[in-house]
């Protein structure tokens, strides 16, 4: 069976992504949790992980004895070991639309990224007004999730961002998680958009799971004292 090694589900958006993927999908996998200590180089998640991979990083794709990391290349070793669900778009400038932005979010939104890290038991809608009045950055990563969805959104008509679930819905998951717990402004049609994908199964699951982890990581969060 496949193993998939994540770290702590309040704080892991990468770890998110195929988890969800995976979850909403019907892939069977084993989970295997390395909690965050710290990500010093002889740290315990670092040191656990390095014996797998040479990254060192979460997440990792176990199949037998191939490792695959990097949460695209996961998600993109899946959907060629299992094509009959489609994990990305039919049709082929869909498909290619959808990479694109995968890629987009993968390699950008470093000021979202930076001044919002995932946390999904916090509310932080006061840090979030600050965040938008005084981030630029943030406003304008935004203002581009809000462009692209939309776009996409008007041109396949919804539910979700190419119909029915993709990796790139899987992908956006943990952004909307962001929006929530900063309470970030959104438009009428993201902010739908955001409550579907909310609702989807397996984002529940992790949320679920996020939730019950009560763990307080201060290195992960210089905005409390305390959780």
């Amino acid at each position: 069976m496949l193993k998939l090694f994540i770290g702590n589900k309040n704080y892991s958006s990468w770890s998110m992504r195929p988890w969800v993927l995976m979850t909403q999908a019907g892939i069977p996998f084993e989970e295997v949790m390395v909690r965050f200590d710290s990500f010093a180089s002889d740290s315990q998640f670092k040191t656990t992980l390095r014996t797998l991979s040479p990254a060192g990083k979460v997440p990792l794709l176990l199949d037998g004895e191939l490792a695959v990391w990097d949460t695209l290349a996961i998600a993109e070793y899946l959907a060629e070991q299992f094509p009959d669900k489609q994990l990305w778009p039919r049709a082929v400038a869909d498909r290619a639309r959808a990479r694109s932005i995968c890629a987009e979010m993968h390699a950008g939104f470093s000021a979202l990224r930076s001044h919002c890290p995932m946390n999904i038991e916090a509310d932080l809608a006061s840090q979030g007004a600050l965040i938008w009045r005084d981030q630029p950055g943030v406003r304008a990563d935004v203002a581009r999730l809000t462009a692209m969805w939309s776009e996409v959104l008007a041109q396949h008509g919804g539910p979700l961002l190419f119909d029915h679930f993709t990796v790139a819905d899987a992908y956006f998951a943990p952004v909307c998680t962001r929006l929530r717990t900063y309470a970030l402004p959104m438009q009428p049609q993201v902010e739908a958009y955001v409550d579907r994908v909310l609702a989807l199964a397996g984002v529940r699951a992790w949320i679920d799971g996020a939730l019950g982890e009560n763990e307080f990581l201060d290195f992960e969060e210089p905005y409390r004292l305390s959780g």
